[in-house]
């Protein structure tokens, strides 16, 4: 098991405050990796008078809400289980596959690591090379597939390297688990921000597919990380069965019930969203490839991933002299792989996008 440091969480605004003597409010978070734009429009519109929902129970099936979720990304409803962010279903499913042994494409999300662990699983890293850009080489991590291994845990987009592995070579890794008897769970916490979410999205995998387990959440995307909503994609119905039979009743309450219905719909939300995201996404990665100070790795996701070049330079001096202009990057060092040679940062709106660059490039 790797030892991962403690570090800044992008949520954390009130231990920056204390340290730095900076009022939380001041702060600009490019490390929370959430929507720029806000909550739906249509939402804050809406949701004041839907109040009276909390008078009564939700549906314990969630119909509704999981019709929503399956128009939104275009499958059966009877493949969606909700829970209390994606971060409860996680914990659920790796209770209920109680894996030995897990495969883990890393630098990744702890969370991962560590549930496993609580389970009495053991995980191995598949590493990620840099001199590949970060980018897997899936014929080669093919090879390291064995039949000893119970889980495979896949975040794509992966965070923090911004790469993403489309669905030709996801189709050979669901391939090869098949004939292991590996199951796969993929985290598409960033998929929604990407250009090309058609050609990354496992999603339509499922339908031919069950060993696999997509999981998402509204906290980044849809910029509502205090609403706890989260969902599963699975076309297992055995282990859907088994999910919502050892998950607690009403984990979902009312007002992310009715939240969740009215954000799914907002195609003018979505589509705006999309398109902020693809141009800062692409002008900022053009700006610090042009830096000597920089290597910048392609982003498919909402965030960049940088490797600092200048010697001398390291990534908690760079936070010190970011945070103390009120803008929050996230220090890597803390990443299994990484070093204190790598910030990450997502992109936010023109205007706060520029005070960073011209902060890290002076």
């Amino acid at each position: 098991m790797i030892k991962h440091k403690d570090h800044f969480h992008g949520s954390d605004l009130e231990k920056i405050e204390k340290i730095y003597g900076i009022k939380k409010e001041d702060i600009i978070s490019f490390s929370a990796n959430v929507n720029p734009l806000g909550i739906s429009p249509r939402l804050r519109e809406k949701i004041a008078s839907e109040i009276d929902c909390i008078t009564t129970y939700p549906d314990r099936d969630y119909v509704t809400l999981r019709q929503s979720i399956a128009d939104y990304c275009n499958t059966e409803i009877e493949n969606i289980i909700v829970g209390n962010g994606s971060t409860e279903l996680i914990s659920l499913f790796i209770q209920i596959k109680e894996p030995k042994k897990a495969m883990i494409l890393g630098p990744t999300y702890s969370e991962y690591e560590r549930e496993i662990s609580l389970g009495g699983g053991k995980t191995i890293y598949y590493p990620l090379r840099e001199d590949n850009d970060y980018v897997l080489d899936v014929n080669h991590f093919i090879s390291k597939l064995s039949e000893d291994i119970d889980l495979l845990v896949i975040c794509n987009p992966n965070n923090p390297t911004g790469t993403a592995i489309n669905n030709h070579d996801m189709r050979l890794i669901l391939d090869a688990c098949k004939e292991c008897d590996i199951f796969v769970m993929v985290d598409e916490t960033y998929v929604e921000f990407a250009e090309n979410i058609k050609e990354i999205s496992s999603v339509p995998l499922t339908r031919t597919y069950g060993n696999i387990v997509i999981l998402r959440g509204t906290s980044k995307f849809f910029a509502a990380p205090g609403l706890r909503l989260g969902y599963a994609i699975c076309s297992d119905a055995d282990l859907m069965q088994t999910m919502n039979r050892r998950k607690d009743p009403w984990t979902i309450n009312s007002i992310a019930v009715v939240a969740g219905t009215i954000m799914f719909s907002d195609s003018e939300y979505i589509e705006a969203t999309r398109k902020l995201i693809t141009t800062e996404r692409n002008r900022m990665y053009d700006l610090f490839k042009k830096s000597s100070r920089f290597k910048p790795y392609k982003p498919q996701g909402n965030f960049m991933l940088l490797q600092i070049m200048e010697d001398g330079l390291t990534s908690q001096e760079l936070f010190d002299r970011c945070i103390k202009e009120g803008l929050m990057i996230r220090d890597c060092s803390t990443f299994p792989y990484l070093g204190e040679n790598y910030i990450r940062f997502c992109f936010m709106n023109p205007e706060d996008n520029d005070k960073l660059a011209a902060i890290l490039l002076k």
